[in-house]
């Protein structure tokens, strides 16, 4: 790794950038804005509105940079283009840019309610787990499966709206949560397995990873389905319909595009089909349980 160059200001900052894994946390920042705008609605609190935003935002960019700083000796053999391997940003520098943005969101969550800090914290611990050697074995896929849940639990503990309904996103969300696992270690499953990593991807293996990752998105759209028919959780069917024919064309989009036979570029793609689809499932029947 080149961290001994004299680097410009510019670079720095576009390594800080880079290691914030701007496309993945942008994802989770529209799930989170999705989930926060309907905790308020009809009366948006726009101040609350950017601290819940804000604070998770933090959360997620604290959890990127340290991803990176724990598995720099892995990048500088497998993915010399990360800021830390190209010499953009060193391992000190990366960790104490982690620290301040856990900092960052700690403070942003001060003066919302409690509830909403212990549920970031639980994310927060979820994910620093995942950094420090969760990722590298089949747990990996409970971490996801835990955590994309407290998502939407989040955004309304901090808007000050719980609703019991909230609770039956919990089933919805493993589910959805295991696809992201497994789309997301799907374009690293070769160089993790020959580094001896145990994560669910590389125990299933490419083929049953991604037919695993289909599954659960049928099976979450299928529960929803379920509990939206049963009225157990009663849904407005003019937007639970249209997001079950977005989620069959999704899918089936899945399978014509995507898979073990395509190259490997493709996987990097499918993460973010894979993230749209759960996130439109996820939010879009919480619209229509709330209209």
């Amino acid at each position: 790794m080149e961290i001994i160059r004299k680097r410009r200001a510019g670079e720095i900052a576009y390594g800080l950038f880079l290691l914030s894994h701007p496309a993945p946390v942008l994802l989770h920042v529209i799930g989170v804005t999705v989930f926060t705008l309907l905790a308020v609605w009809p009366r948006p609190m726009w101040g609350v509105i950017l601290l819940v935003i804000g604070a998770h935002s933090a959360m997620q960019i604290s959890i990127a940079m340290i991803n990176d700083y724990c598995d720099r000796h892995l990048d500088t053999a497998s993915k010399p283009k990360k800021p830390i391997p190209r010499g953009l940003v060193s391992p000190r520098e990366a960790l104490i840019a982690g620290l301040i943005m856990t900092i960052v969101m700690l403070l942003l969550l001060l003066p919302l309610p409690r509830l909403a800090l212990l549920i970031s914290l639980a994310y927060l611990a979820l994910g620093q787990g995942y950094n420090l050697g969760l990722k590298s074995t089949p747990f990996s896929g409970i971490v996801f499966a835990l955590a994309i849940p407290l998502i939407p639990l989040y955004a309304f503990a901090g808007a000050g709206h719980t609703l019991p309904v909230l609770f039956w996103l919990v089933p919805v969300g493993v589910l959805l949560g295991v696809t992201l696992n497994l789309a997301n270690s799907l374009p690293d499953i070769e160089e993790d397995a020959a580094a001896g990593a145990k994560t669910l991807a590389v125990v299933l293996g490419v083929e049953r990873s991604f037919l695993v990752c289909r599954f659960f998105i049928v099976a979450g759209a299928l529960l929803m389905t379920i509990l939206t028919a049963a009225r157990i959780v009663p849904a407005l069917p003019l937007i639970i319909v249209p997001i079950l024919i977005f989620t069959s064309l999704s899918v089936g989009s899945m399978f014509l595009f995507f898979g073990p036979e395509k190259p490997v570029p493709t996987r990097k793609v499918h993460f973010y089909v894979a993230a749209l689809t759960c996130m439109v499932l996820a939010g879009g029947w919480l619209i229509g349980v709330l209209v």
